[in-house]
């Protein structure tokens, strides 16, 4: 989905996802190449209208990446709000963050979550989306050149890697 909010200044609100594989010698992130900035990123998208972070999040894995939410495992925090009446309560993310869209005048509010599988995607990724991905180690993310990868992606990455793969608890998605 493009952007809703087309003026200068104005926000959208984005979902995305740092997958991490844990079936080799050492855990590595998954990116993919983003089509129109030619760089490396978590896959994610909008979230549209009549949707939730988290529905967003969850159909933007299947269309970009060919996971299933079935083959993941979502990385929370052992101290957290577990249920809560009247609302519904979704996951924590691993970042809530607003950057500048490169080269306009707008700006996204980014909800990340992070997620772990140690098996290859079920499906080929949607018709139109990049089929352009790689396996990063923690080395090979600090070793991407400045113009590969947005710093803020690359500082993430690290995080889920360095920290949140190792002290957050791999959980079943929920639906």
């Amino acid at each position: 989905m493009s952007h809703l909010h087309t003026k200068p200044g104005q926000h959208d609100l984005t979902a995305s996802a740092y997958i991490v594989r844990t079936n080799g010698p050492e855990p590595v992130l998954l990116l993919h190449m983003h089509k129109k900035l030619n760089q490396y990123l978590q896959f994610g998208g909008h979230v549209e209208h009549n949707e939730d972070p988290w529905k967003a999040v969850s159909h933007e894995i299947v269309e970009e990446s060919g996971y299933h939410m079935s083959q993941l495992k979502l990385l929370q925090p052992s101290l957290r709000l577990k249920s809560i009446s009247n609302a519904t309560l979704h996951p924590v993310p691993v970042t809530l963050l607003t950057h500048e869209f490169p080269g306009l005048d707008h700006f996204h509010s980014d909800v990340a979550f992070a997620f772990t599988t140690n098996e290859p995607p079920a499906s080929d990724v949607e018709e139109g989306e990049s089929t352009i991905m790689r396996n990063f180690t923690a080395t090979e993310l600090r070793e991407l050149q400045k113009d590969e990868i947005p710093e803020n992606v690359r500082e993430i990455g690290l995080y889920v890697l360095d920290n949140i793969l190792a002290s957050w608890e791999q959980v079943a998605v929920p639906e």
